[in-house]
């Protein structure tokens, strides 16, 4: 495993070559250019190469406690599983599974078709 800082929306000039796995997690809702970013990923991946993208429940906000406070993103911009993958799947990668990550969040992960 090897981390890299860098702007992810350039992860082609970053990598020196293809990937297996690409992860985000609690972040996703935030990206300005969802489908830009899921393109650059998909560029960035190995045939059959695989995208998790892990997520708050759309939920409110304030039924996402963490130890008495409300936390995580804003209740209007939390996604629903349907909605993450229409904007990655519009970029060319292929829904393998949805799971939940009880008890606020759930993970879909892609696969990049190869």
């Amino acid at each position: 495993c090897t981390f890299l800082q860098g702007d992810a929306m350039a992860l082609h000039r970053l990598l020196p070559e293809p990937v297996d796995y690409s992860l985000m997690a609690n972040t996703f809702h935030g990206v300005p250019e969802q489908t830009a970013l899921v393109r650059e990923i998909a560029g960035v991946l190995k045939p059959g190469g695989l995208f998790a993208v892990v997520n708050w429940h759309a939920r409110p906000r304030v039924e996402t406690p963490v130890l008495g406070q409300a936390r995580g993103p804003r209740t209007e911009l939390r996604m629903t599983p349907e909605q993450v993958r229409a904007v990655v799947e519009a970029a060319g990668l292929r829904l393998d599974r949805v799971v939940e990550l009880p008890p606020y969040h759930y993970g879909a992960l892609f696969r990049l078709p190869g």
